[in-house]
């Protein structure tokens, strides 16, 4: 069975996230043919095309990262109604310099949790737009707005709330699918390559 290589991004820098316990939970709930690494993002500093020239190691390690996975999944808190800043700034890191845009093509799934009854919905509309212009494809259904319930969870990030779990675990499934599918549009000759299938460029 061929595994895919994961990335995930932590939208919160805070320690007790209850985004990062959700992390945690999706990738016990996620299927066995996901593997997931941690992209980190605490240690860069803020964005300037003054670094163009010479990226810093935390910016070359994080673009490596986003290159070096089939899928990209972002877990993020929604903060004043859009992208936490510590996350979009990461974004910018990815996607720069000009040119060098390590996101595109990668099949991308947002999902959020939020002690609020609307979870995550306007952060993740705001991701979305963003993610389109970096040429990211997105799972567009199922959405994943999380109001979080601390008893849900234990401390392991196993989901004790049946209901809750066999959400995630579809939510996961659905997402190992989609990445799946784009892999497989993503095959040499499409349009986009640097030596695309003349064939295709004329349909």
């Amino acid at each position: 069975m061929a595994t895919f290589k994961i990335g995930y991004f932590v939208g919160s820098l805070a320690s007790g996230s209850i985004n990062r316990t959700l992390a945690n939970a999706l990738i016990k709930l996620a299927p066995e043919d996901l593997e997931f690494t941690e992209i980190p993002i605490k240690d860069l500093p803020l964005y300037s095309y003054d670094y163009d020239a010479d990226f810093p190691p935390a910016g070359r390690a994080l673009k490596e990262a986003v290159e070096g996975s089939d899928g990209i999944l972002f877990v993020s808190p929604e903060y004043n109604r859009s992208i936490p800043g510590a996350l979009k700034n990461a974004i910018d890191w990815g996607s720069r310099p000009w040119g060098t845009n390590s996101f595109a093509r990668k099949p991308t799934g947002i999902i959020g949790a939020s002690p609020g009854s609307i979870g995550t919905a306007v952060m993740q509309s705001s991701m979305r737009a963003v993610l389109s212009f970096l040429d990211a494809p997105q799972l567009n259904a199922p959405e994943a707005y999380l109001k979080f319930n601390l008893a849900d969870f234990a401390d392991d990030g196993t989901v004790t709330n049946q209901g809750t779990a066999d959400f995630l675990r579809h939510y996961m499934e659905e997402y190992g699918a989609f990445v799946q599918r784009v892999l497989a549009a993503n095959a040499p000759g499409h349009i986009g390559d640097p030596t695309p299938d003349e064939a295709k460029l004329t349909r």
